[in-house]
């Protein structure tokens, strides 16, 4: 198997772990923000033994404090909304990523925006506009507003991250999951969520398998697969995540949100695949 074949399936096997955040996030019956600080907890101590059997150091700098503070901010908001709204809202308004690094790229780092840049924009936030009709309650609304801040965060995660070597990248992740550990654990204390067989379980996976071993996965993915390439897979997430939160848990999207959810699917991946052979072409 090829180093970039290795990439691919590295990516669909990190997209398709990232898919079950939803479903068992369902199963706790805890405080979201508790989730997010126990799930960083079990993820942190996945990724410190991963990077001790690696021998890559720990280095803390002004890089690598920026991409945790992206990084522990996205988890914990990624936690909450998935309590407020449905888990199929959730995982595709973060989806709208992609959007918001054009859109920062744009303001921080003076990058022009193409005109396929600014159109898909403009069909994202009509797509996004469509996910508040069905969440008209309270929470519903704060949910979906989390889970857009989710997406802007998770934008500022990949941006912070990309110019950082394979050990950085690492040491910017792990920051991450001890800034959300630290910050969610007053929930923890004050909330004392119930610990069973159940819970317990629900709660390793989370931060063994769907966080620790993910970001490992993408991390190495990265290193092998084209910038294309894991764009498309990351896709995996969100047709996944919505599947198994329907069959096990029996939670439906609205009308307006499948719609919503549709647009904004369909809308970055083709924004992907075409800006990245117009990419190419400009600097061919």
């Amino acid at each position: 198997m090829s180093k970039e074949h290795r990439g691919i399936l590295q990516m669909v096997l990190c997209a398709t772990l990232w898919s079950i955040a939803g479903i068992f996030m369902k199963f706790l019956p805890w405080h979201g923000l508790a989730v997010g600080s126990l799930r960083s907890f079990f993820a942190g101590i996945t990724l410190a033994v991963y990077m001790i059997f690696r021998k890559y150091s720990f280095h803390v700098s002004r890089n690598t404090l920026l991409a945790g503070f992206f990084s522990g901010g996205t988890y914990l908001c990624f936690s909450l909304a998935n309590k407020l709204t449905t888990a199929a809202n959730v995982i595709v308004l973060q989806f709208t990523c992609p959007v918001f690094v054009v859109l920062f790229s744009a303001l921080f780092f003076h990058k022009k925006i193409r005109r396929q840049d600014a159109l898909v924009v403009l069909v994202v936030l009509v797509g996004i506009s469509l996910f508040f009709f069905d969440q008209l309650t309270p929470s519903g609304l704060l949910g979906n507003c989390l889970a857009i801040l989710t997406g802007m965060l998770m934008s500022g995660m990949f941006l912070s991250l990309g110019g950082l070597s394979v050990p950085d990248r690492f040491s910017g992740v792990m920051i991450g999951q001890i800034f959300a550990f630290l910050a969610g654990l007053p929930f923890v204390l004050l909330t004392r969520p119930l610990f069973n067989a159940a819970t317990l379980s629900c709660i390793i996976i989370l931060g063994v398998f769907q966080m620790g071993i993910a970001f490992i996965l993408y991390i190495k993915a990265a290193e092998a697969c084209p910038p294309l390439a894991c764009s498309l897979l990351s896709a995996v997430e969100p047709l996944l995540n919505p599947v198994w939160v329907l069959i096990f848990d029996g939670e439906r999207p609205g009308p307006f949100a499948l719609v919503g959810g549709v647009i904004v699917i369909v809308s970055v991946t083709l924004w992907c695949m075409y800006g990245q052979e117009k990419s190419a072409e400009e600097t061919g």
